[in-house]
């Protein structure tokens, strides 16, 4: 085996893990939880120990 082989077989490696993440991120199953995740941002804290930034004395 010499270098351009182990370049090849990095290469398809990279590739397939790519395709899997991929098929990992668009997959059903994860979509309600990306969709909480990506509302976070958003969301509302209710505490009343929560201060805005700036202000703790």
């Amino acid at each position: 085996m010499d270098i351009n082989d182990a370049r090849v077989l990095t290469t398809v490696l990279s590739l397939i893990l790519f395709i899997g993440i991929m098929a990992w991120t668009w997959s059903a199953r994860r979509r309600a939880g990306f969709d909480e995740a990506a509302r976070l941002p958003f969301s509302e804290t209710d505490d009343a120990n929560t201060e805005p930034a700036g202000e703790k004395q």
